[in-house]
């Protein structure tokens, strides 16, 4: 019942560019923007550190050693992908500042180092700036699909790679929240960061089945009565009471539709707007009271459907690059996707 359906294109109406991504880490640059800039005094250590080839975790646990600190400690505002070259900011609780040339190992680097007030938490970032080669990949398909992706916006769907191989953390996270005996729910039940990630795989993935099917009907950039409406610029929500006013904020990329990330205390929404919520989670066989089941594990939000994005592009030898900026949580593989036609099947290296 939590299967994984294709995911449908905005720009389906123009041939991909086809083409090979990642054929190493090179070719899959993520330099994440952060939320603010250390502002050089504090008590804990700001490192900014590019890595190939090595995991966000494993060179947290390195960095720890060096510089005696419990990995507990460390700041971090994102995970990045080892199969790529990634650039962000760590903090340490470390009263002196080392020499930046004394800390490295094998595949990542200190860039730049300083100071700030506070700890670096999760979400301290604005998104994530991508550059990505595609080997053999047509630049002036790439081109159209790309000024349409700009005029129309980007489908905001999580990646595939957020369930789980073939859809399982989606469906360990429905058997949760159904209540199923199913052994591997119960012990995901038990161990506090699995249910965490399944739970809110099964919610990414009926965001992806509303948002389909409001692109199915012609409604993935119009406004209506009743839609929880997000602020692009500062993430503030409301409630459409005139689609004729809000229309053109939509149309500007002002405000976008906000789709649910299911849970027991999300408010229902009126008219046909909720009754389109209501049917996504009858569909998957759960209802509301089902979802006390998820507790304090099911954080709920609402998120943008329709986002903009500007991909700038440039030949390369054996291919084109492909260079912009995304929100935090939204994924390359998404906008990939588009300019290629080829499902876009790599690993997120910026969520």
């Amino acid at each position: 019942m939590t299967a994984v359906a294709p995911l449908p294109y905005v720009t389906a109406d123009l041939p991909g560019s086809g083409g090979t991504l990642k054929g190493s880490p090179e070719d899959f640059r993520v330099d994440e923007i952060p939320a603010y800039a250390p502002c050089g005094e504090g008590p804990h250590l700001y490192l900014r550190i590019e890595k190939r080839g090595r995991t966000t975790r494993d060179v947290v646990r390195e960095m720890a050693r060096q510089l005696g600190v419990a990995e507990r400690d460390v700041g971090v505002a994102g995970l990045k992908d080892r199969h790529a070259v990634t650039v962000q900011w760590l903090s340490f609780p470390v009263a002196k500042t080392p020499d930046p040339a004394a800390l490295s190992g094998e595949g990542w680097r200190v860039v730049l180092a300083s100071r700030h007030g506070n700890k670096l938490r999760t979400g301290h970032s604005r998104g994530n700036r991508f550059a990505i080669v595609v080997r053999g990949g047509d630049l002036g398909r790439a081109r159209a699909a790309a000024v349409a992706l700009a005029a129309r916006g980007l489908p905001n769907f999580f990646g595939a790679q957020r369930f789980g191989a073939g859809g399982r953390n989606a469906e360990l996270g429905r058997a949760i929240l159904s209540g199923s005996s199913d052994p591997e729910a119960r012990r995901a039940s038990r161990d506090r960061f699995l249910r965490r990630l399944v739970l809110s795989s099964w919610q990414s993935l009926l965001f992806n089945r509303w948002l389909a099917e409001r692109m199915a009907d012609g409604l993935f950039a119009r406004a209506l009565a009743g839609d929880a409406m997000k602020k692009l610029d500062s993430g503030g929500t409301f409630t459409c009471e005139d689609p004729a006013a809000d229309q053109p904020r939509v149309e500007r990329f002002e405000i976008s539709p906000a789709g649910p990330m299911f849970g027991h205390a999300l408010a229902p929404l009126a008219g046909e707007a909720g009754e389109r919520e209501a049917r996504v989670l009858a569909q998957d066989g759960l209802s509301a009271a089902d979802l006390v089941r998820g507790g304090g594990e099911t954080e709920v939000t609402r998120r943008a459907a329709r986002i903009p994005v500007a991909v700038s592009l440039e030949e390369v030898e054996g291919g084109y690059r492909a260079s912009f900026d995304l929100p935090r949580g939204s994924y390359a593989t998404v906008v990939m996707g588009e300019l290629t036609k080829t499902g876009a099947d790599l690993d997120e290296a910026g969520e």
